[in-house]
């Protein structure tokens, strides 16, 4: 079986999930939690080297505060404890987004879940928080103007050295669970090739055996990059 290299996926139902089980909307985003500590081992196990998530959107800032809330104490349990499970497995982190926006203590954090891991071998995490494709973009055309690259400079290489993905090659596979059919601006650069699939499970109760068949989708598609 081919393997793709690069797998992004947007963890799309969490609330959806908790609602059909008469649960609290938190429980869905605990459970949510779980699930992408172990869909990520096994990703890694099968042979992917760089698994990017979409765990948190701009626009997701805009939700209830007590659910806000919520989202970052997860946050902070995975910078401050579940870091170091991943660093045994030799995983390492990245994390895609306007990480600013974040406290100073969860700031701290990352930057220490960076340094900690920043050794992994096995396999590579991308943790998108507070993050938008176009605001990525938009990031990255700043840091080149006030670089004082001309215009005539530019080019995709230089675009691409100045996104958060810099150094990391597309995804070649996109996953968005609950069955909703759109990126919702994750990865809105990177995405142009990348296969899409959408199955219809929400993300918590997204199996193991369910990211296999999407390996197996994969693996009957035929990439051709716009020359055939």
């Amino acid at each position: 079986m081919n393997i793709p290299k690069h797998i992004g996926i947007i963890l799309d139902g969490n609330r959806r999930f908790a609602r059909s089980k008469n649960l609290p909307i938190f429980e869905g985003h605990k459970l949510g939690f779980e699930n992408l500590k172990k869909i990520a081992q096994h990703a890694f196990n099968k042979g992917v080297k760089i698994l990017t998530v979409y765990a948190f959107s701009t626009e997701n800032w805009h939700r209830d505060k007590k659910e806000v809330s919520y989202l970052l104490d997860l946050f902070k349990l995975l910078v401050n404890e579940e870091i170091s499970l991943l660093i045994k497995n030799g995983v390492k982190v990245n994390f895609f987004g306007r990480i600013s926006d974040f406290d100073p203590g969860l700031q701290k954090s990352i930057k220490n879940a960076l340094e900690k891991s920043r050794n992994g071998g096995k396999g590579i995490l991308n943790i998108c928080l507070s993050y938008n494709g176009r605001d990525e973009i938009i990031r990255a055309v700043k840091k080149i103007i006030e670089s004082g690259i001309t215009a005539g400079e530019v080019t995709e290489d230089l675009v691409n050295k100045n996104l958060d993905s810099a150094g990391l090659p597309d995804p070649d596979m996109i996953i968005r669970t609950s069955g909703e059919q759109r990126l919702s601006g994750f990865l809105t650069w990177q995405s142009i090739y990348s296969e899409f699939y959408f199955p219809k499970k929400y993300w918590p109760e997204f199996t193991t055996a369910d990211f296999d068949l999407a390996l197996e989708e994969y693996n009957k598609r035929q990439r051709r990059y716009g020359v055939d």
